[in-house]
């Protein structure tokens, strides 16, 4: 029986290096696989999902108002679609993650999504929030704050090294911009830059 599956975490945890194994995985028993990332994190290019390892494969760009059923019907007439792997799927619109579960429900297609649970403030995600709310399976990919701790929260960081508490909640960028923190430095302000 398919499920969808929602693994999540912060910020250099290896999310899309888990992804891209997972891909692996299938590809080496012959089983055909559907990429899907967020087009607005063009970083390694459009559609490309990267790791930080250096890996990387294209895949299809999704932005909040694509239909991924309609993309699924279109590349079921290249064959049988074994797996669906989703890199940030933070940026799922509510409609997207209900339209992974049915597909999972409907063609008994696994889903495998992959993205961060909180922003820079500590809110959810849109997508992630639903993920959360809908999914079969749900686990977390550990990441590392720099005082040793589990690191479950994402800062972004200013020019000076500072935590920045307002702003934006999508501004794409990576180690520059971004740090991962236990939720006892993020909420003292200590960045460890």
């Amino acid at each position: 029986m398919a499920k969808l599956h929602f693994y999540y975490s912060s910020m250099n945890a290896g999310k899309s290096t888990a992804l891209l194994q997972a891909n692996h995985n299938y590809g080496e028993r012959g089983m055909r696989t559907l990429l899907f990332t967020a087009g607005i994190d063009d970083r390694a290019g459009f559609g490309v999902i990267s790791s930080r390892i250096g890996i990387e494969i294209q895949a299809i760009a999704f932005d909040k108002s694509d239909k991924l059923c309609t993309r699924l019907n279109e590349e079921f007439k290249n064959g049988h679609i074994d797996c669906i792997l989703v890199d940030e799927a933070q940026f799922l619109s509510r409609q997207q993650v209900k339209e992974l579960a049915s597909i999972v429900d409907q063609k008994n297609i696994p889903v495998l999504a992959y993205g961060l649970r909180t922003d820079f403030m500590g809110e959810s995600f849109e997508g992630s929030q639903y993920l959360l709310a809908w999914a079969d399976e749900i686990r977390e990919i550990k990441a590392i704050c720099h005082c040793g701790k589990k690191a479950t929260m994402n800062a972004r960081i200013g020019e000076s090294g500072e935590i920045e508490r307002a702003g934006e909640q999508i501004e794409i960028g990576g180690n520059e911009r971004y740090v991962s923190l236990c939720r006892k430095c993020f909420s003292e302000g200590i960045s460890g830059e």
